[in-house]
């Protein structure tokens, strides 16, 4: 089924590719800053065993048809950036989520987020038909919630207490959306941005 193909995806500034076992020691070394782990749920790797473990997660969950996770990769090097996902996928309603993204420090306020979610975006609303396109970040991320915000995503409330931490508290869940009608004004404003 269309909806839970994994193209590669390739732009200026990032190449989305299925990920796999082998990105396991690339995404180790991109996610050395400490601060990449602050707002993830998920404890940070020890080692590129840990990440391993973590990867395989991630391709069982895609097995089970819960999330499609990309790798990031710097299209100019060819190192792993980072980490992105389409999840909550639903092709009866025609909507999805992004999430589970994080790059390495030194792809941060390159263009590369901004590129991959546009890419995304293009697919979800282009070539996939979808009506809406969702996220969830922990409310008090403030970059996080700015970043979905310059997508062009509209602010939708809070789910309190909606995810368990690695440290066994719970965070509260701010929600964005963006609608096919919100993609007419959102998708050249964000190629623009690019350009």
């Amino acid at each position: 089924m269309e909806w839970y193909e994994m193209p590669v995806i390739t732009g200026r500034h990032v190449r989305l590719e299925p990920l796999t076992e082998e990105h396991a020691e690339g995404l180790f070394a991109a996610s050395a800053d400490p601060a990449t782990w602050t707002w993830l749920n998920e404890p940070r790797p020890r080692d590129v065993e840990d990440m391993r473990a973590s990867v395989r997660k991630a391709l069982r969950d895609r097995e089970r048809g819960l999330r499609l996770p990309w790798a990031q990769l710097d299209p100019r090097t060819g190192e792993v950036a980072g980490t992105t996902s389409y999840y909550e996928i639903s092709p009866r309603d025609r909507g999805l989520c992004i999430g589970y993204t994080w790059l390495g420090a030194r792809w941060r306020r390159s263009g590369t987020n901004t590129e991959s979610k546009l890419l995304l975006l293009e697919r979800a609303f282009d070539e996939l038909k979808a009506v809406r396109v969702g996220w969830h970040t922990n409310a008090l991320n403030e970059r996080s919630r700015a970043a979905i915000e310059r997508l062009g995503a509209s602010f939708e409330g809070v789910h309190r207490k909606h995810r368990l931490r690695p440290d066994g508290t719970f965070r509260d869940t701010a929600v964005y959306g963006m609608t096919d009608d919100d993609w007419a004004e959102a998708g050249p404003a964000l190629r623009a941005r690019l350009r």
